[in-house]
């Protein structure tokens, strides 16, 4: 078998593999690398998923038997993560760096609002059937995003006599915005449940790359005379960012569940 054809999942392989550490099952996804050496274990922070690289030459037996050696490394990684918060009553989400609690207003008109109780409490009510009410979240804070974005990023696209083609909100993962060679403009709707500042930043970043499309000190200056407060955003998410990706369910399943007691 040529090496190229190594690099091709199997018919029979499987894409992931279960580990058990502690009577907790960890899912591990498999994945090729043409320039692996060796196996390797890394954690996903933004989607929870525990990815294990394998040598163009090796065998889902030799991956399990690495990754099973490693099951209190996976463990001990997984539990610093920060803990999911589901988009459900009582859940504290930050929109726009303040904490609002979701809260069902089952019988209300309407669809998702923001009020202050008299404790001075800053609330996030959503009307409807409860079914509803995780969709209806992620649609309002998805809507906000677009907003803000559109409007901080068209400031500073006039500052500099640009014509932004498009703007796009995703859930993206790798990065916060990208910007392509025609001019669209992509970003997290995450951005949302970050200080204003921080959102500012991530517009400016990419317009300035519809001027340089490259990070090199050129992009930078024009960048720091675009948003001052760069260096103060770019901490922010340092420290912060990660946390954003906890908020709101995720398609995939759970990297982990509890193994049922031995009967």
């Amino acid at each position: 078998m040529t090496l190229r054809a190594m690099l091709y999942r199997r018919p029979s392989e499987p894409h992931a593999i279960e580990v058990v550490f502690e009577r907790s099952i960890y899912l591990v996804r498999l994945r090729r690398h043409r320039q692996a050496r060796r196996y390797t274990l890394r954690i996903q922070a933004a989607t929870r998923d525990v990815v294990l690289t394998m040598p163009p030459q090796g065998t889902v037996k030799e991956a399990r038997d690495f990754a099973e050696r490693h099951g209190g490394w996976i463990a001990a990684r997984m539990g610093r993560l920060p803990k999911p918060a589901p988009f459900a009553p009582g859940t504290v989400l930050p929109l726009r760096g303040t904490p609002h609690r979701i809260v069902h207003r089952r019988g209300a008109r309407g669809t998702v609002w923001t009020e202050t109780d008299e404790s001075g409490e800053k609330l996030l009510c959503v009307a409807g059937e409860a079914a509803h009410l995780e969709r209806r979240v992620t649609d309002f804070l998805r809507r906000e995003a677009k907003r803000d974005v559109e409007a901080a990023a068209r400031v500073y696209a006039d500052r500099l006599g640009l014509r932004i083609k498009r703007i796009t909100i995703r859930d993206q993962t790798s990065r916060w915005g990208s910007c392509s060679t025609t001019g669209a403009l992509s970003f997290s709707w995450r951005l949302v449940l970050a200080p204003r500042y921080v959102l500012d930043y991530l517009a400016a970043h990419e317009v300035a790359h519809l001027v340089e499309m490259n990070h090199s000190s050129r992009f930078w200056r024009l960048l720091l005379k675009l948003c001052p407060d760069m260096r103060r955003a770019k901490v922010w998410l340092d420290v912060h960012g990660g946390d954003l990706h906890r908020y709101g369910a995720r398609k995939d399943e759970p990297p982990a569940r509890r193994r049922p007691a031995a009967m």
